[in-house]
């Protein structure tokens, strides 16, 4: 597996996951304010940790792009 698959990959892994944590939270039996403050507090974590796979993809292209040169 080269270094771009393996990044998407793990992209995808990490949205999958990401999806499966909300469909959880929304099926789990608790309060309404409970289940918002969970959601708000799990897209946060997801909003960094796809920024920084952003970066790594990123980082990945542009010294691809650089050895190119």
């Amino acid at each position: 597996m080269n270094r771009d698959s393996s990044s998407g990959f793990f992209a995808g892994l990490i949205i999958g996951a990401i999806i499966g944590a909300a469909v959880g939270l929304l099926y789990a039996p608790q309060p309404g304010s409970k289940t918002r403050r969970m959601v708000k507090e799990k897209a946060s974590e997801a909003k960094d940790k796809a920024a920084e796979a952003v970066r790594r993809v990123k980082d990945a292209v542009s010294s691809k792009m650089a050895g190119q040169e």
